[in-house]
Order: structure tokens, then sequence, then C-alpha cells
């Protein structure tokens, strides 16, 4: 019988566009200004990548950059999972592209969709693939181009969202260097209609009347959003440093879905966690969706602010209505 293996976060890589939007493009087309954008969101600039760049392309950079973290080839790579809700196509999986991009010949590909939760859902599928020994090695990348879906008639919305990739390289790893320690995937789909992109799929396809009613785009319900992610942000530490035996004093950084400042500062005040443990990128980037959490590790490794042995907890919550957590041993 064999033994479940060890995990070791090998490599950490992300990309994002050169292009920067700041708040000031958004005073020009909707009825908005850059004190009411920071003061609600806390956004700033947010990255936009160009026509000739798909979420395939982010996806491969940020895998190469973890890859050369890690010392590995795409040669080397037995697994892809992409997290994504903006595919290059509905088919094939956008997985497939990044393999071709990368040239990654002998690597397995699938997609997961779980919205902004997307990350936390692929991460713990990646670690069990590996720790149960079906694949040696495992890249989970999160890449979104969310400024494609962007309704830029509705400023609610438009000004949430950026572009980005981030990636992590998992590695089988028998002297226990990290561990996946705890982990809790959820959903409730009575919450789908909160963020939602109506049309474009098999329940309602798209035609051009739809598409001029923006049906092609995100709409979300930001007053029970709010509450939803505070909550749930909330709850989801509750429950890690409960099941960990620990208290939230013991976690050295706090990686949050970047989905709105306040949230973040809002949730930190509740759970008496400093702001100085929780990495924060939405100022710069914006709300990336699945992309938002491998980026943001991947800056804090970056900037030494997650070391070896540091207790990382991770927490998404997105459209679906879905929430997921992940706290590990880096």
């Amino acid at each position: 019988m064999r033994t479940a293996a060890k995990v070791r976060i090998a490599g950490t890589g992300s990309y994002v566009p050169d292009r920067i939007l700041d708040n000031e493009y958004f005073t020009r087309i909707v009825d908005t200004s850059d004190a009411w954008i920071i003061e609600r969101t806390g956004v700033k600039e947010r990255r936009i990548a160009p026509e000739s760049q798909c979420t395939s392309d982010l996806a491969a950079e940020a895998a190469r950059r973890a890859l050369a973290a890690a010392g590995r080839t795409p040669q080397d790579v037995e697994l892809i999972i992409l997290a994504t809700s903006t595919p290059d196509r509905i088919v094939p999986p956008t997985s497939v592209y990044v393999q071709k991009k990368l040239e990654a010949w002998n690597a397995g590909a699938v997609d997961h969709i779980a919205a902004c939760s997307g990350y936390v859902y692929a991460l713990s599928s990646g670690w069990n693939y590996v720790a149960n020994r079906q694949v040696r090695n495992c890249l989970v990348i999160g890449s979104e181009l969310l400024t494609r879906i962007a309704n830029y008639t509705d400023r609610s919305t438009c000004i949430l969202f950026g572009d980005a990739a981030g990636a992590l390289l998992l590695e089988a790893a028998d002297d226990g260097s990290s561990d996946i320690l705890y982990s809790k995937l959820a959903a409730d789909g009575r919450g789908e209609h909160l963020i939602i992109v109506p049309a474009g799929g098999t329940a309602l396809q798209l035609t051009d009347e739809r598409r001029a009613n923006h049906l092609d785009t995100i709409q979300m319900q930001g007053r029970e959003v709010y509450k939803f992610a505070i909550t749930k942000f909330v709850e989801l530490i509750q429950d890690a440093v409960k099941a960990l035996g620990v208290t939230t004093e013991a976690i050295d950084a706090l990686i949050p879905h970047q989905v709105n400042l306040r949230i973040i500062e809002s949730a930190a005040d509740k759970l008496k966690i400093p702001m100085s443990k929780i990495i924060v990128n939405i100022d710069r980037y914006g709300n990336t969706s699945a992309a938002s959490i491998p980026v943001a590790i991947d800056e804090g490794v970056r900037a030494g602010r997650i070391q070896r042995g540091h207790l990382v907890v991770a927490v998404a919550f997105g459209a679906g209505l879905t929430w997921g957590s992940v706290a590990l041993r880096w």
C-alpha cells in the first residue's frame, strides 16, 4: 500500500500585463471619481491585457516563472490545473493551450471553474494528486482576463476588475517540508444570481440583442455580495484555526481573495488580525478572480513575507456562490 507523499511548493510565479488603467480612466467613461473608487473598493489601478493576449498567454508566462523559480523545465511537468472563469474558448480547455505554449508534452491538463474561489479548489485538487502519488508534480495556475467580460457602462462593476495570472509548482517531497494542514471547499447554488454572466452558455445563448444589453458581461448585486464576503471571510478563518487547534495569532501570512479592500479590512478587524500579516495587492491590480491568490502568494514569497515553516492561510469566496480555504505549512 502506497503511503501519501508530503508536498512541497517548489516555485511560484506571476505575470500581469504592462498596460495600467488608473482610476482617472474611468472618470472619463462613467460617473465616478478617483476618491469614490478608492473609498469604496481600495482599487487605485489595474492591468489590462492587449487584444493580442488571451488567458492562456498570461497563464503560460506565470507558469514559466514558477518553473524557473523551481529550477524545473516544462518537460518535467506531469499535470497542469488551470483555474479560470475567462477561458480562451468554451472548447477545448484553456489548460491545453497552456500546455502547448509551454511545450509541456508530458503533462495532463484540466480546467477548474469556480469563479473567484477557483484557485483554492485547484490548489486542493493539485495537492491531492501529488500527495496520492498520481503525479510527481503539478502546476496549479490561476489566470483571468476579467476586463474582457466587464461592462464599461456599469460604474459599480467595471472599476473592480483587472487581468493577471499566478502559478505554483507542487512537488512530492518525502522530507515533509510542506503540507496542507486543512482545507474546506463549499458552495450554495441558491446564490447563483448574485454574481453572474447571464448569456454565453447553453442556458442563454448569445444573440446580438443580448450582447447589446450587456448580458455577456458580469452582473453583480454588490450589497448582498459585500455582506456575504465579510461573513464568509471571518467564518473561514475561524473554522481553520479551530481545526488546527491554534489562534489567529499563529497565522504568519493571510492571503485573501482580493475582492475589496474594505471587506478585507473589516474582516481583519473582526478577527483581530493585523493588516501587516495580510498580503494585499488589490490597490494595484483590482479584483483578478482566480488569479488573485497565486499572484499575492508569489509577491509574498519574493518580498520575504512568506518563508519556509510559515503557517499560510488562503481564503476565497465568489460567484456560485462558492467559497473555500487552504491552510498550509510553507
